[in-house]
Order: C-alpha cells, then structure tokens, then sequence
C-alpha cells in the first residue's frame, strides 16, 4: 500500500490528525508500539467501571470549536474536577480556595483570607526568589507552602524545592471564592463509556497497527517483498528518540501505577482524586475511578499513583523543561526544521505538557496547513 501519511502514535493527537486528512481524501496508517490504541488516555473496562490506566484525564477546554468537534465522537457527562488534599489527618478543598482557607485557619471572609496570606508573605522578605521553595513562599505564604505544596512538589519532582527552579511555579492560583471546580473553562466532563471507545470512533475505517515500535515497522517493511511507502511521517514519539539520541537524550519524569480491585466496597475515598501532599507518603495521589462516571454499582477500582525517576526504555510522562533540557531540545527543533517529509507532534514530538483540548487544538491546526500544502 501506499499513504499519504504514516502516524506513529494513535494518542489524541495521532488520532486526531488522521481522522481530519481521512476527511479530506488522504490515506493514513497509524502505528503504534502499545498493544492498545488512545496513548495515555486509555481506559479499559474493569468491574463495569471505565478505568484510567495511566492516571486521571479529565477534558475541559475554553475552546467552543475543540469541544464541538470531541463530542463528534463521544456523549460526554457533567463530571466536574473537585480534588481534595490530605496532610496528615487535615482535609483541604482544591484547588486552593475559601473552603481551603476556612479549613486551614478557621476564617470565612476574603479580607481574611488575603490578610493571613499577606501577613504570611511580608513576614517572610522574600524580595527575589531564587527557588522553587522561595517562589512559593511569596506567592501563597508558608502554611498553604508547607501543607499543600511542598510535599507533593517533592514527589513529584524527586528533589528538594530548594533544588528546584523558581520559575516552575509561576503563580499559585488562589481563588477567594467557595468554589471548589478546579477549572475556569466553560466546558468539561468525562466521555460516557471511556476514552478508548471515543478514540475508536476517531479511527474508524483507517487502518492500525497496534504492538508495534516504529523501528521494528520499518525493519518489518523493508523485509517485505512489497514494502509499504508513504509521502509523510507523522512522528509523535520523542524526538530525541527519533535521531537515536544524537545529541544527548532529554529529561522526563514518570509515574508508576498500582490498580487494586475492591469488590467488596462500593465507595473507597467518596471523591474521584484526592492527593496526599505529605512526603512521608510515597503516592501523589489516589484515584477511584467509578466517581467519573457518577458509578453507584457495588465494587471499586483504585489506583495509586507514584512518579517515578525515568529511564530510556520507560514510558515518559512529563518532560522536565529546565534551561538545560530547553536548550538541548530546541538544537533537536533545529534538525526537526531541515526535514521534508516528517512531521513532529503531541506532547513527547514538541517535548512540552499539553492538557487534552491543547492537543486537538494543535493537531487541528496542523492538519489545516497540511490541507494547503502540495503534497
């Protein structure tokens, strides 16, 4: 066969990008090397419960077009993302709002609530922060710092917030009202029956190729006795991957899942998400995956979540754009730059963190230049 355009990755963005060129007359095959197609967002069905098998992924956009074109493929429901926080034995609303507040120093007001934070702040004198922990610290003060952030941040990263860059905390986002949404977007739920059969829906009719790394395809290929060609490479692995780690390879955390089935208990923790913030606890977070489909039948689904110090061969979940990794990514946007015939994008393609309705958005656009291309 021959396509216009071989995808590696049938995440959203991969997924996404076929199904507009399809659309449009062109023919695409998707590859990719997990044995399932939806990249991270994958859900599978466990106990009648839609399971996130590589943590919580939760849509919400401000983009009207975006969440149009979505629901093209899938119902989805009204779920709204209220996480809650534990520190020690203290339970706290998030994101950080009145509720936090009221929770933390037993007031109810505003004024109140920016008074003890300002107090806080000045207290401190920080003029210049010159870490992550001295950039928190004049941004939300010292309890909201200690008991919601520090912790967790730590976990997160695998070092001491004083090891870390201020600039990855650019605002701490403290809303003074009680509201615990943790978006401001106007539109947000969770697909009805997952988000596996949204993106199914996305590729019907266009072939793919599930169990399979690109290296191994192309080794499969060229074996054949009638090789398959294409004009294009859609790439949304890592680049750096991509040129065998030529200059060095860039820097990712991951995260490590433990799943446990509860048949025996119809509601473990009462909230979708809760977050454990205090180091001494190993995970981030605990998901109970029956609330993002409002599930009442008996039986739960947990899953722990633990980031993870990655290794090439890992699955790569957050790129770490340092000055370091940023510098060495953009000498690999430069061999990107001289290509023809290949395309990089999606989260590991652009090394950067992209929310779900980023990615349509991007592969959209990407697909609407290709419309106007020659070729």
């Amino acid at each position: 066969m021959h396509y216009d355009y071989l995808i590696v990755g049938t995440g959203l963005f991969g997924a996404c990008f076929a199904r507009e060129m399809t659309d449009h007359g062109r023919n695409c095959l998707l590859i990719d090397k997990r044995d399932h197609i939806a990249g991270n967002i994958y859900t599978k069905e466990t106990m009648g419960i839609q399971v996130h098998q590589y943590g919580a992924h939760i849509f919400h956009t401000s983009d009207e077009e975006v969440w149009n074109y979505v629901r093209r493929f899938s119902r989805f429901n009204h779920y709204v993302n209220s996480p809650l926080a534990v520190y020690k034995e203290e339970l706290y609303n998030l994101p950080f709002n009145m509720n936090t507040f009221s929770r933390m120093w037993g007031i109810r007001t505003p004024a109140q609530a920016r008074a003890v934070i300002a107090g806080q702040i000045a207290g401190l004198g920080i003029k210049e922060p010159k870490n992550l922990e001295e950039q928190a610290l004049s941004l939300a003060g010292r309890d909201i710092y200690e008991k919601l952030i520090k912790g967790y941040t730590q976990k997160q990263w695998g070092r001491d917030c004083r090891e870390l860059p201020a600039f990855i905390i650019r605002r701490v986002p403290l809303r003074f009202t009680y509201d615990n949404n943790y978006f401001n977007d106007p539109y947000q739920g969770i697909p009805i029956g997952g988000y596996t059969a949204m993106v199914e829906r996305m590729l019907e009719g266009i072939p793919v190729r599930t169990g399979i790394s690109y290296r191994q395809f192309l080794e499969e290929n060229a074996a054949a006795g009638e090789p398959d060609t294409w004009d294009k490479l859609l790439y949304t692995g890592m680049i750096d991957e991509y040129y065998d780690y030529a200059l060095g390879a860039l820097e990712y955390r991951s995260l490590r899942f433990e799943t446990e089935e509860l048949p025996q208990e119809d509601n473990y923790q009462g909230n979708a998400v809760v977050n454990y913030t205090e180091k001494e606890v190993p995970y981030t977070r605990v998901i109970e995956h029956k609330h993002f489909e409002f599930g009442t039948r008996p039986g739960t689904v947990i899953t722990r979540e633990y980031p993870a110090d990655w290794r090439p061969g890992e699955e790569p979940y957050y790129p770490i754009n340092d000055e370091k990794n940023t510098r060495l990514y953009e000498r690999y946007r430069e061999l990107a730059r001289k290509e023809k015939t290949v395309i990089f994008g999606g989260r590991l393609g652009g090394y950067r963190y992209y929310d779900m309705d980023k990615v349509l958005r991007a592969a959209l656009d990407l697909a609407a230049r290709e419309f106007e291309s020659p070729n």
